[in-house]
Formats: structure tokens, C-alpha cells, sequence
């Protein structure tokens, strides 16, 4: 079974013209299929429209959120309640197209377990949206390791034990491939097709870029410390101890070579300083240990992920 999941926000002038080709592309798989629409507080009509079509088609599952949440935990909410060995994410504002959904597939087929979409001929304003997205998008792939060209895109296909058990916080949901990647999932990225918003409005600006670099910065943290939060933290301790020795050092060589006051030299009171933070350092590196383990222990977590599912 293939699963689409489709974050809503105020889109029902798209809706209705959504439903009509996702539909046809998808019989077309002649695969059993369902499609789960994530109603993110819609403040227009959305929600009855999307009733309209769970009422008249049985393959049709929608879900509605008290208030505007996001995308991510739209997207979150999708993989919970999906039943297909495979999941696809997609906008709802038909910028990407549904005819591109068996492409996706079709990828995923030749052995991969993640496939991304690539905007290759992206349909968006150069400067707030382009320009933007452009930066971003190298931005993550050299803190990440990840070489895919389009982060941004939502319209991905997903194996199920990829995504099974993964928490997605804040605007974590551009970063999945890396999360995926990170539990051995083998990433692919194809060319997709992007049309100009025709329906509604942008829900997003070029604020986003400052929450993209913030959420990096996040998950690259996490993912160097998850497993050993001594190895990086308690790094910076050694490094910071061994300065504040070198500092010390050369304080003492100082009085005894050049007769220089121990008590008014700098010096003195960077050693102090750095033996201070160094110290500090080892002990939350100790914390992080401590945390990761009782982290690990009640959640029953595993340090590692098998290629069968046994």
C-alpha cells in the first residue's frame, strides 16, 4: 500500500483541483493506496472540503489539528497514522505535481529507501524565495554531509521502517533525509516537475531562512552528541584545560626569566579562566553521558539500526 500524506493549510481553492489529479496518478499505480490530509488549522474552508472527499472516497482519511501547529508536526502526524509500506509527502498547493508521485516510486524500486524531489526548474521569485533556498540548501549540505540540491522540496517518498519511530521537532521536516540517512537509509534525489502558485497564498517568507540555519545548528549538535556527548563536549575540556596549562606555563617562565609580577600578569587570570571553563566543560560533558544513558535506558532505544526487520 502507498500512503500520501498532505499537510492543509488555508488552501481550498487548491483543493479541489489537488483531488482530481492525485486521484488519477494514483490509480494509475494499480497499488492499493490511501491519502491522509493533515488539516493545520485551516481558518477558510478547507476542512469541509476535505470532509467532501472522506465522504465520497473510502481511501480518503482526514485529520484536523485544534490550531495551526506546522508542517512538521502535520507531517509527523501523517507517518503515525499511515498504513503503506511506502509514504509519500506532498504540499497541498500543487506547486509540485501528483503526476510525479510513480517517478518517486519508481526510484525507490531501484533499491532506495529515501527519494527526494529536486525543483530543478523551480517557479518561485528569484530573490525571496530562489536566492534564498539556494544558500540554504548548500548551507545544509556542508554541515550535514548530505549532497542533495533541494532540501526544501516536500514532495518525497519514504520506506516505511525509514521513518517508523523518528520524532520530529520545530521545523525538522526539510532535514529528513538527513535523519533517515543517519538510521543507514540509502538517499536518492530526482528531478521534479514546479509550477507557479496559482491558488492562495505563500505561507512562507524569507524569515525562514534564519530558522533553517537555527534548526542546522540543532540537529548537527544532536547528531554529534547523541550517542557520545563526552567525545565533543569533554573535547572542548581538554582543549581548554591544555590552554589554560600553556597560559600557566608561560606565567611561571615569565616570573622566573623575566622577574615579571605573577599577580599583575594577564596571564595569571586566563590560566585561572580556562582552567574554570575546562573544568566545566568535563562536567557537562559527564551530564551528557549521564542523560544519553538514562535517555536510552527508558526508552528502550537501540545504539543501532538492523537491515531486517527482526
Amino acid at each position: 500500500m502507498i500512503s500520501i500524506v498532505i499537510p492543509v493549510y488555508n488552501e481550498e481553492d487548491a483543493l479541489p483541483h489537488l483531488y482530481e489529479r492525485l486521484i488519477k496518478a494514483l490509480e494509475s499505480l494499480n497499488d492499493e493506496y490511501e491519502c491522509l490530509f493533515i488539516n493545520d488549522g485551516s481558518t477558510d474552508n478547507s476542512y469541509n472540503i476535505l470532509k467532501g472527499f472522506e465522504s465520497q472516497n473510502k481511501n480518503i482519511r482526514v485529520f484536523n489539528f485544534r490550531r495551526n501547529f506546522g508542517q512538521t508536526q502535520a507531517i509527523a502526524c501523517g507517518f503515525d497514522y499511515a498504513k503503506g509500506d511506502i509514504i509519500v509527502t506532498m504540499d497541498a498547493d500543487l506547486q509540485n505535481l501528483p503526476e510525479d508521485i510513480p517517478f518517486l516510486i519508481e526510484k525507490l524500486n531501484e533499491g532506495y529507501d529515501v527519494v527526494s524531489g529536486w525543483r530543478k526548474k523551480r517557479k518561485d521569485p528569484l530573490f525571496s524565495k530562489k536566492f534564498p533556498s539556494f544558500i540554504a540548501n548548500k548551507f545544509i549540505s556542508w554541515t550535514t554531509g548530505i549532497r542533495l540540491k533541494d532540501f526544501g522540496c516536500t514532495l518525497k517518498a519514504y520506506r516505511k521502517w525509514v521513518i517508523k519511530g523518528l520524532k520530529l521537532y520545530g521545523e525538522m521536516h526539510r532535514f529528513l533525509p538527513v535523519l533517515c540517512q543517519w538510521k543507514g537509509a540509502k538517499v536518492a534525489e530526482i528531478p521534479v516537475r514546479h509550477q507557479k502558485r496559482k491558488y492562495g497564498k505563500t505561507k512562507y517568507g524569507t524569515s525562514r531562512v534564519f530558522k533553517v540555519i537555527l534548526d542546522i545548528f540543532v540537529l548537527r549538535f544532536f547528531l554529534s552528541v547523541r550517542n557520545t556527548p563526552m567525545h565533543l563536549i569533554g573535547g572542548w575540556g581538554i582543549i581548554t584545560l591544555f590552554l589554560s596549562f600553556i597560559s600557566g606555563l608561560a606565567t611561571i617562565l615569565l616570573k622566573i626569566f623575566k622577574n615579571i609580577d605573577m599577580t599583575g600578569n594577564p596571564l595569571l587570570y586566563l590560566t585561572i579562566l580556562l582552567g574554570i571553563l575546562g573544568f566545566q566543560f568535563m562536567i557537562l560533558g559527564l551530564l551528557g553521558e549521564i542523560n544519553m544513558r538514562n535517555y536510552y535506558e527508558a526508552s528502550k532505544n537501540k545504539l543501532y539500526q538492523l537491515k531486517d526487520d527482526r
